[in-house]
């Protein structure tokens, strides 16, 4: 999968509700000023192999008092674990293998780990093919049934079930996207960056990078099925190509980001009929721009320390920013302004291999 090689993270402000997009991929904000509880820990993806010679997926000890990163250890040895999904229930984790062949087939896989509750460490449960190339992201539904990836170079989404012990079934559902888009080089076919789903767990919005469309589907969380929308698919600009999807907490916007021309697309989100419509476009560069209610407004850049913010992940309690630094080979912490969304450097820097996606997830609750 290609990526940007821009090395700075775009903040936008949106009132009470704060947004951090690393240019090259996108993260979860968790939610603002709760109270801290004593541990938790922060899991990292990564692309093994290569440079930093990664192993699979690490995990680390987070302070979240003084945003210190410390004890690294390899949680669990696998191929190409580049995005990361963490059981409502906190027993499981489930990992993308970004791969183009999986059992002698044109497949990515996705595993299925248990977490151990005291050390942290991981198990290998099962795995099961994605039904396409290069899957780059997973979500696990809400009720905690089912896994949904999407596809890259595939340009595909499939959901698995998961079965009482967190094994990972045969998928339920597979859905092919086709066409492509104005960039040739980037667009010459489908290429699913992201699945998301609203709060409600009824659609599942997929950004295509290939097609410049947000594809919707209907999620039906007891049977695992996708069934195209109607609308299907929300147009986005002509050779943006859309990467990472977000929903709004207030339930009635949302916001992809768009790799290709470095901007960041707002849309109004009508939760009762899954429509997406786009409402304004802002530049992730450094330049100045002036939002309206609902809309956004640029709060800083930063780029201290950064090479290829390759996603990030705000820890629980809101106070602090932790970035994959992919080609840094390093995870470097940043604070949060609560008032203007701004990140200033924490002085807190860990050295991990080709990282790519972050969760960090809170124990003992």
């Amino acid at each position: 999968m290609k990526l940007s090689t821009d090395t700075t993270l775009f903040i936008l402000g949106l009132g009470g509700f704060l947004l951090l997009q690393a240019w090259a991929s996108g993260g979860e904000p968790g939610p603002l000023n709760i109270d801290k509880p004593e541990k938790y820990w922060a899991y990292v993806g990564t692309y093994t192999g290569g440079p930093g010679k990664s192993q699979g997926i690490y995990r680390f000890d987070f302070d979240a008092t003084t945003g210190q990163l410390t004890g690294r250890a390899l949680a669990a040895e696998t191929k190409n674990p580049s995005f990361l999904a963490i059981h409502p229930t906190r027993q499981f984790l489930y990992a993308v293998g970004e791969l183009d062949n999986f059992q002698g087939k044109t497949s990515g896989a996705v595993s299925a780990f248990s977490i151990d509750p005291k050390t942290g460490d991981l198990t290998l449960l099962n795995q099961q093919p994605s039904g396409g190339a290069g899957p780059c992201h997973l979500v696990v539904d809400k009720a905690g049934k089912h896994v949904l990836a999407a596809n890259y170079s595939g340009g595909s989404v499939c959901v698995l079930p998961i079965a009482g012990h967190g094994k990972l079934g045969m998928a339920s559902a597979f859905r092919q996207h086709h066409g492509g888009s104005i960039n040739k080089q980037r667009q010459e076919g489908p290429h699913a960056h992201s699945v998301n789903l609203d709060a409600a767990n009824r659609f599942a919005v997929v950004a295509d990078l290939g097609l410049d469309k947000v594809m919707i589907y209907q999620y039906d969380a007891d049977k695992g099925t996708l069934t195209p929308h109607s609308p299907a698919a929300t147009d986005i600009v002509p050779g943006s190509g859309p990467r990472h999807f977000a929903f709004h907490p207030d339930g009635h916007h949302a916001y992809a980001i768009n790799e290709l021309t470095s901007t960041v697309t707002a849309m109004d989100y009508d939760a009762e009929k899954g429509t997406l419509k786009p409402i304004q476009t802002v530049s992730t560069l450094p330049q100045g721009f002036a939002g309206k209610t609902g809309r956004l407004t640029p709060a800083g850049h930063q780029s201290q320390d950064i090479k290829i913010p390759r996603n990030f992940a705000m820890d629980p309690t809101g106070n602090f920013c932790l970035v994959a630094n992919q080609d840094g080979n390093s995870i470097v912490v940043f604070r949060i302004d609560q008032k203007t969304g701004g990140l200033t450097p924490a002085g807190h820097k860990v050295e991990v291999p080709m990282p790519v996606c972050i969760k960090v997830m809170q124990i003992g609750m």
